[in-house]
Parts: structure tokens; sequence; C-alpha cells
């Protein structure tokens, strides 16, 4: 993984930058492999550059391997993980590389809110919706709704910032205290400067295989023990209840049945703060906690490394950043440090690891189950 945040290089250094340093952490040779997956949103809208996966294996010299581009919106990189996964499963390939990544902060702020509210439905866009107006409104319902306090989501983002500061690779190492965030200026009332991620440059990679593969190359690896996606109606007002997220709840229900296990039996979780939120959403829709409940985690200490159910020991979307292509693959780069014991100072005890990285509001989602052999 490389460092997120705001980076001089463009996309395609971006990407060769992890590619190669996943490759030579695994000790794997460029000829060795065969599938070549980049996971990225935009950056034909963000930089004019189209080929990307191309330009990687050339740069890497794996020319000649299958190379492909995944986009799903802000869930390109979980979707990445489940073609990586698809490509060797199936037997087409016994060595792939995927990385994710994206160059943002070369645009102002609008440019880039509205490069990624593109992936809104026409008859929403046309309106002016964004995606920071949608968590605003949901925010808002979930809070009156379950008549849980301000304060609930202001933990989430302190959690995710203290997780932060651990983390090398993090755009934002500094806490940011309850108070601190509850008097950040308004975005999407309720839900203000310090309840949303940043702009981000940065890109992840990693290399799938067969078990039988990997045991030739090291005994530091983990098994995608589950993997699976869903997706909930694009136009999100059609939904019968924003505040319950549907894609999440059927990928992550296929997922758990593929590993055969229970929300009880994961360790550490990656989830997608791009909002604050999201996180209580995803939290309730996984399983991890009953529908109106998901606001108490983080207030409780059940979230927190030390606590019951650590989430985004990386430090989120919110604090490590949010490189559209590359943040799902950077969740599961975090998920495999943890379950290798290599996350240093922010290491939790765990051997069931789960990602969720979420497309748009909930339009599409994927979720990996990993685990130690």
């Amino acid at each position: 993984m490389t460092r997120f945040g705001e980076r001089d290089d463009w996309v395609r250094d971006l990407l060769a930058e992890a590619g190669d340093a996943c490759l030579r952490d695994a000790g794997v040779p460029s000829d060795a492999v065969k599938h070549v997956y980049v996971s990225n949103m935009a950056s034909g809208e963000f930089e004019g550059q189209t080929g990307v996966s191309n330009m990687l294996a050339h740069d890497l010299g794996m020319v000649g391997a299958y190379t492909q581009r995944v986009d799903q919106t802000s869930a390109s990189g979980g979707a990445g993980i489940y073609a990586a996964w698809q490509s060797v499963a199936s037997g087409a390939s016994d060595m792939t590389l995927l990385v994710g990544g994206e160059k943002m902060t070369h645009r102002t702020t609008g440019e880039a809110t509205d490069v990624i509210a593109s992936l809104t439905h026409p008859v929403e866009y046309k309106h002016g919706v964004t995606l920071p107006s949608f968590a605003g409104l949901t925010a808002r319902l979930y809070l009156d709704e379950y008549d849980a306090p301000r304060e609930s989501l202001a933990a989430v983002a302190a959690k995710n910032h203290r997780n932060g500061v651990d983390n090398p690779h993090a755009q934002f190492r500094k806490e940011v205290s309850e108070q601190e965030i509850l008097d950040s200026p308004i975005v999407a009332d309720p839900l203000r400067l310090y309840d949303f991620c940043p702009i981000t440059d940065g890109s992840a990679a990693l290399l799938f295989c067969p078990e039988s593969v990997a045991r030739e190359y090291t005994d530091d690896y983990t098994v995608v023990s589950g993997v699976a996606g869903a997706s909930d109606t694009h136009v999100v007002h059609e939904r019968d209840d924003p505040t319950t997220m549907k894609g999440v709840a059927d990928s992550a229900d296929a997922a758990f049945e593929m590993a055969g296990r229970r929300p009880d039996d994961v360790d550490v979780a990656e989830l997608h703060d791009m909002f604050t939120i999201l996180e209580v959403l995803q939290l309730e829709a996984l399983g991890f906690a009953e529908e109106g409940e998901g606001w108490r985690l983080a207030p409780d200490g059940v979230t927190e490394r030390d606590g019951r159910l650590p989430v985004n020991t990386s430090g989120g979307l919110k604090s490590k950043g949010h490189p559209l292509g590359a943040s799902g693959v950077a969740q599961a780069y975090e998920l495999h440090r943890q379950l290798t014991d290599d996350a240093g100072d922010r290491q939790v005890d765990a051997a069931v690891g789960l990602a969720c990285n979420v497309g748009g509001f909930g339009n599409c989602v994927t979720t990996t189950i990993l685990e130690t052999p």
C-alpha cells in the first residue's frame, strides 16, 4: 500500500508503486503473474487517462498477461477482489495481481464531488443530489427515528482518527476530539466536516493464488473464505427505508454462507465509512448490531481497538483517506496485516476479518471474509 493523501504522482505511477511493492513483498517475479486487474472508478474523468490496466502490465514487465479494469464506483476495490478471486477460483489463473488506485486531489472539491456524484441516477442527479446530501438526509432520519444522540456519530469519527494516528499510510494522522467534530462546519445537516472522508490520492495491491501456490512463497498468507456482491435500488428514494442497507445485508449473508461463518465469528472489520452514518448502518446490516442499535457501539467502546469488535483499525476512509478505486483493496490489505500479526501499533487479536466496500449510497456492495489458514 502506498501513502494515502495529496500526492504529486499520477494514477499510472501510483498503481506501479503499489504493484511493484506487492510483488517484491511476496517474492513473486513479474512473469509469474497471469492476470492483472486494476480497480479504478474515474481515471478518465479525473485526469483524462484510460487504459490503466494495460499500462500497469507494461510498467511492471507483465506484458502478455490478461488485463482488466474494474469499475464499480466507490466499491471498485471490493469488486476487484471479487474479480481476482474468481480468476483464481475458476482455474483461469494461478497468480493474479490486483491494484486499486485513484488520483483525485489535483481537482477542486467541487469538481471531485461532481465526478463522484455522476454515479447517482440521472433522475436524482438533475436535482443537484450528491452523496453528501444523501448522507445528511439519512443521518437526520436515523437520529430522529431511533432517538440517537448526535454525539454518537462524532464518536465514530473520533475513534477512526485515533486509529489513523498509528497507520503510517494514513492521510490524517491526528486525533480529533468529539467536541471538535461537533463544532466543525456544517456540510449536510446534521453532518459536519469531520463526518466526511477526505479527497485522496493513493493505491493498494494484493496478490491472489491457490493456497498450494502461496505455500511455495510464504507462511504469512490469508485465505479468502467468503466473498459476495449485491446491489440495491439505484434510485435511493425508491427504497422502503433508506436507513436499511439491503445490498450490504445481502452481500454479507452470501459471504457468511460461503465461509461457513456468522457475524459473531468476526474478530476485526474494515467498513466503508465514507460518512460516519455509513459505519453505523453497515454494523446493523452486517449483523453486528440490531436495527436501530448500531449507533451505540462506538460510544460504548465496542468498536475500539481493545473492544469486542475492532472496526476500522486502519483509521477507515475517514482518517486513512478514500482514493475511490483503492479503498476496497486497502481494506483487505489492513485485514491481511492484522491476520498475519504485522499491523504494528494498531495490532489486535484476530483470526477472522471482514471487509465491506460500498458503492454510492449502498447501490452496490462487496463483502469479503479473510481468515488465517
